[in-house]
């Protein structure tokens, strides 16, 4: 499994400004969260009074109803210098809501706005690869390695799409860079990781992951360790780390999958057909699913 865990959109308050990143998939929740859309605004007009309003609705997770009022601002002042933010917030909350030919369309205005916002081109990027459009991915991802020479996110992301097209070469040396960026990235070891988990070094590439798991855990990271510990045959400790993703990410159906793989291997076939089950359940094909079991 690729790990895209780097490849969510962001609300932001600024342009160029890191913000809470959301991963791709997340669906509208109804507990409440910290707030992601912290600005500090004047509401004596009506444009700040609409995106005060829509603060209010990103904060609760009531993505159309916060687009709408975001639409609002931006329609009643078209020339304000801060519509690019305004473009850029109603692509992302158009994206959690799966409208991602509108999501697209918002991110380019906004970018033809402010050309160099690097979190715009990576908000775009990480669309464009939700949508299979790689090579426009590929664009926006380079264009963001020109304007900041040390951004080691389009670097992981350039790295991971070379590895899907063969490229193996071009992914060691875009991971080797982040390494030479910051020698601590969690992204050179989870990119290492899957470039040997591809190469079909199971042992080496769980011992890759392991060194990100250990400082900062994700359901993407211990599913990839244990899909190398399945094919190594350590049934229990694949057991245990997609436990302990299914616990994080209840909806993953990859998640089901390796667990109907590992149930496979100890011969519990009512549990593997389960698992089947729900997998296709949340959104996958049965026919790959079986192909992938019988690998």
């Amino acid at each position: 499994m690729l790990s895209w865990q780097q490849g969510g959109a962001q609300v932001i308050n600024s342009i160029g400004e890191e913000n809470m990143k959301v991963e791709k998939g997340l669906k509208p929740q109804t507990q409440k969260a910290e707030n992601p859309y912290i600005a500090d605004i004047d509401t004596e007009t009506p444009y700040f009074q609409y995106i005060d309003s829509a603060q209010t609705y990103i904060y609760s997770h009531d993505w159309p109803v916060a687009e709408q009022w975001l639409l609002k601002a931006f329609t009643s002042d078209p020339d304000n210098p801060s519509n690019s933010m305004v473009l850029s917030n109603i692509a992302t909350l158009q994206r959690y809501q799966g409208k991602l030919a509108e999501a697209v369309k918002n991110y380019s205005l906004a970018l033809d706005m402010t050309p160099h916002a690097v979190t715009l081109l990576l908000n775009r990027a990480a669309l464009y690869v939700e949508m299979d459009s790689v090579q426009r991915a590929i664009d926006d991802y380079e264009r963001v390695c020109e304007l900041d020479l040390y951004d080691t996110e389009s670097r992981y992301s350039l790295g991971v799409l070379a590895m899907e097209r063969g490229d193996t070469k071009r992914a060691e040396d875009l991971f080797t860079e982040i390494k030479r960026i910051n020698p601590n990235s969690g992204l050179y070891y989870e990119g290492m990781g899957l470039l040997h988990k591809r190469n079909g070094n199971y042992s080496r590439a769980a011992e890759l992951f392991t060194q990100v798991i250990k400082v900062q855990p994700s359901a993407q990271l211990l599913g990839n360790r244990a899909d190398c510990y399945l094919t190594m045959k350590h049934l229990n400790d694949a057991e245990a780390d997609i436990r302990t993703a299914l616990e994080m990410t209840p909806d993953d159906p990859y998640l089901y999958v390796l667990r109907a793989k590992l149930n496979k291997l100890r011969f519990q076939r009512d549990d593997m057909n389960r698992d089947i089950d729900t997998a296709v359940t949340l959104g996958l094909n049965r026919d790959s699913i079986l192909k992938s079991l019988n690998e």
